[in-house]
C-alpha cells in the first residue's frame, strides 16, 4: 500500500474520531439543556430539586401546595421544601430515592413526634399557639400533621363544616352528644369546636379560648354576664354546673331536667334547715314540678330590694 493511501486512511480516521467527539459533546449539551429546563422552580423557591420527581404524576405529588398559604411566594415568610423536610442529601442522590428525606411526616415516619412538630413550631410560635408546650395535645404526643394537611388545598380542620369531623377522630364521645335534641349548631357549621376550645393549648381549663368557662360562654351569651343585683352563685362559678355545652336530651342544654338540676343543690327538706335547702310547703309543692315556672331569672335578678323574696330570682 502506498504512502499516499495510508495518509488518506489516517486522515479519515482522525475525521471520524473528531466527528464522534463533536456528536457526543452536542448530545451532552442537549441533556444539560434539558436538565436546566427541568430545574426551573415550579412553586416554591428552590423546589426544582424535589419537583423533578414529585410532580402531580408521582406517587407523592407536591405541587398542590401552591394552592395553600404555604405556597404564597409573594410572602417572604413562605417556607421551602427543605424548611420542613430538611436537606435532601442521600435521598436526592440515590437513583431509587430509597433513603427517606431528613424529616418525614407520614404514618411510616421514622422521626419522633417532637422532631416533626419542631418543623412547624419553627414558624408557628406565639399568638394562639403560645401555650402549646405543656398543653394536653402536646403532652399526649399529638403531631401537628395529625390534624393539619399541608399539601392539600382544603385543610379540613380549618373549615367550619368539616372541622368537627377531624376532632371526632379522637373525641368520639362528642359525636354522639352533638346529635342530641338540645345542642349547639355544630353540624350546620354555625358553631365549631375552635370557637370554644383552642387545640394548641390555653391558660384556661379544658383548653378554653378564654381564661375560664364562663368567659368563653359570655362571648356569645353576653346577656348572662350581668352584673345583676342578685347573682346566682353557681352561675358565677361555672356554667357547666348546670349545662352540658356539647348536647343533652334536656332543653336549653341542661344536664338534667328541672327540677332535678335544681335539686342537685337545693335539696328538699321539710324541716327548717340551712341556706340552700327547700323547706316546708316549698319542698312539698315543687316535687315533679318545674322550678322555672316561677324562677324565670335563674342567671341573676335585678328585683328591687323593697319587694319580699327579692333574692329568689323571680321576674
Amino acid at each position: 500500500m502506498s504512502s499516499e493511501i495510508k495518509l488518506i486512511y489516517i486522515i479519515m480516521l482522525r475525521l471520524l474520531v473528531v466527528s464522534f467527539i463533536l456528536i457526543l459533546s452536542l448530545h451532552v449539551s442537549a441533556e444539560e439543556l434539558d436538565d436546566d429546563d427541568l430545574q426551573e422552580d415550579l412553586v416554591l423557591r428552590g423546589d426544582a430539586r424535589c419537583t423533578v420527581c414529585h410532580d402531580e404524576t408521582s406517587d407523592n405529588p407536591t405541587l398542590s401546595i401552591g394552592k395553600t398559604k404555604h405556597g404564597t411566594t409573594a410572602d417572604y415568610r413562605t417556607p421551602t421544601c427543605t424548611s420542613c423536610h430538611g436537606d435532601g442529601g442521600s435521598h436526592e442522590e440515590s437513583p431509587r430515592k430509597t433513603p427517606m428525606p431528613q424529616r418525614t411526616f407520614g404514618k411510616d415516619s421514622f422521626n419522633s413526634i417532637e422532631e416533626r412538630n419542631e418543623a412547624c413550631l419553627a414558624c408557628h410560635q406565639g399568638g394562639k399557639r403560645m401555650h402549646w408546650s405543656g398543653s394536653t395535645h402536646a403532652n399526649r404526643d399529638v403531631a401537628c400533621t395529625s390534624c393539619h394537611k399541608i399539601h392539600t388545598e382544603q385543610d379540613k380542620v380549618r373549615n367550619r363544616i368539616t372541622q368537627s369531623e377531624v376532632c371526632f377522630n379522637c373525641h368520639k364521645e362528642m359525636r354522639t352528644l352533638i346529635n342530641r335534641p338540645s345542642r349547639h349548631p355544630i353540624r350546620e357549621g354555625k358553631v365549631t369546636c375552635s370557637d370554644c376550645h383552642n387545640p394548641h393549648g390555653s391558660a384556661g381549663p379544658s383548653k378554653m379560648v378564654r381564661d375560664s368557662v364562663n368567659d368563653t360562654c359570655y362571648t356569645c351569651h353576653m346577656e348572662k354576664r350581668g352584673p345583676f343585683v342578685y347573682n346566682h352563685p353557681p352561675v358565677q362559678e361555672n356554667c357547666a354546673i348546670c349545662h352540658n355545652p356539647h348536647g343533652t336530651t334536656a332543653p336549653n342544654l341542661l344536664r338534667t331536667r328541672s327540677p332535678f338540676v335544681c335539686q342537685e343543690c337545693h335539696e328538699p327538706n321539710t324541716h327548717q334547715g340551712s341556706s340552700g335547702t327547700l323547706t316546708g310547703a316549698y319542698a312539698r309543692n315543687i316535687l315533679a314540678r318545674g322550678c322555672l315556672n316561677c324562677h324565670t331569672q335563674v342567671h341573676g335578678s335585678n328585683m328591687p330590694e323593697n319587694i319580699r323574696n327579692e333574692s329568689v330570682f323571680q321576674r
